[in-house]
């Protein structure tokens, strides 16, 4: 007898929740793939998923549908990173919460120079892009430092968004950008309604972000805030210092819609030696960590790139801290590390999704079990959650398939 939406949802909780608390569940659960695949699979172009809305959530239901998996990255509308504007509304926190992602309606009533969307600074069919900027010399470090919510709300956002740079624009900007929350938030909640209605369990994700990211991503840029570090060291820590209370401040805010997972996506941290990440990336971003943990949340730690070297500092934080997603480290000698410490995913290559076969996918979901699901903590996940829209269909029915049967 088929089981109902329900049964299905709690089957999948449980089984997602038993991993992020370090126990092992009937199977290891799987966070299936999203991306560009969705909207090419339901035959629109990128222009109509990120803009059209109604088209949009029938594309998510399409997938959801006919590649089921545990964890469904798939269920969610394009959006780029907008942690400078939480930071802009860390005083009004129920604002920030809801800044976390930028759409491209929201892109175009701000018009930002962060991101680039299909069918405005790139072709319909192009993925929308982050590309970041510099908005702030180096000579403002003491004005960040002192008051970092003023200074980005103030100074940074004018710059970066052209419908913000008078007051009279901006109070016709803020209107309009909160029209646009709304309708994404209903948005949303539709595809939450659709997902309950095929058996996915409601996991609610809010959000924050590493201090030094935040310089690295919205004020300087990366190469800049690799130079600052060796020629204002001093300044550059104390505005990481400065900007972990406003971080954990909106950062909390998820507590108030029922939400106790955190995600914080890491982007300079393969960039610095040990020494230069133990002196300024770890100490702003454990502690925002910390911060969390101790509120009685679970944080979703996004290890970009290769973390190999940074490993053991890891074992820091408390035990059952959250979840550790890596994306190219080596997850093998992760899983061996942090094993009944922290709650590993990934391991499931991009590459391989994309352009091994069914029968490869098979092997490694095969052997890649057989390591990491004794005693439990492990989540399978693909390197990146995001997956070309030229990924062959076979090849992401057999990664179901596979866990299925061998994980």
């Amino acid at each position: 007898m088929a089981k109902t939406p329900e049964e299905l949802a709690k089957e999948r909780y449980d089984r997602i929740m038993a991993a992020i608390n370090l126990q092992e569940p009937d199977r290891l659960p799987l966070a299936g793939v999203g991306g560009d695949i969705v909207p090419a699979y339901y035959g629109i172009s990128q222009h109509e998923f990120c803009y059209d809305y109604d088209k949009a959530v029938k594309a998510v239901e399409k997938f959801i549908k006919d590649f089921p998996c545990d964890w469904p990255f798939a269920a969610s509308i394009s959006g780029l990173d907008g942690r400078v504007f939480c930071m802009a509304f860390a005083d009004t926190p129920d604002i920030a919460f809801n800044t976390t992602f930028i759409t491209g309606p929201m892109h175009d009533v701000l018009g930002d120079k962060y991101y680039r969307y299909p069918g405005r600074e790139i072709s319909a069919d192009a993925s929308p892009q982050f590309i970041g900027g510099v908005f702030m010399d180096p000579s403002e470090y003491d004005q960040l430092i002192e008051n970092p919510v003023k200074f980005i709300a103030e100074t940074i956002l004018p710059r970066a968004c052209k419908n913000l740079a008078t007051p009279k624009q901006m109070m016709a900007t803020m209107v309009k950008f909160g029209i646009e929350i709304t309708r994404f938030g209903a948005l949303m909640g539709q595809i939450g309604a659709i997902s309950a209605q095929l058996g996915y369990p409601s996991i609610g994700i809010g959000g924050a972000y590493a201090p030094l990211d935040i310089i690295g991503d919205f004020l300087r840029g990366p190469e800049n805030t690799l130079l600052d570090i060796r020629r204002y060291p001093d300044k550059v820590k104390r505005a990481c210092e400065a900007m972990v209370e406003p971080i954990v401040n909106y950062g909390l805010e998820a507590k108030k819609y029922g939400i106790n997972l955190i995600f914080i996506p890491l982007h300079l941290n393969e960039y610095l030696s040990p020494k230069l990440y133990n002196e300024f990336y770890w100490p702003g971003l454990k502690e925002v960590i910390l911060r969390l943990v101790n509120e009685g949340m679970k944080v979703f730690v996004f290890f970009e790139g290769r973390h190999d070297a940074h490993l053991e500092t890891i074992l820091e934080l408390p035990k059952g801290w959250g979840v550790a997603y890596f994306e190219k480290t080596d997850i093998i000698k992760a899983t061996k590390l942090l094993k009944g410490h922290t709650c590993i995913m990934g391991g499931i290559p991009i590459s391989l999704v994309v352009g091994g076969t069914p029968e490869k996918i098979h092997e490694h979901i095969k052997n890649l079990a057989e390591q990491v699901k004794p005693g439990g903590g492990f989540i399978l996940a693909p390197s990146v959650g995001t997956a070309p829209k030229d990924t062959p269909l076979e090849n992401i029915a057999a990664l179901y398939e596979a866990v299925e049967k061998y994980a």
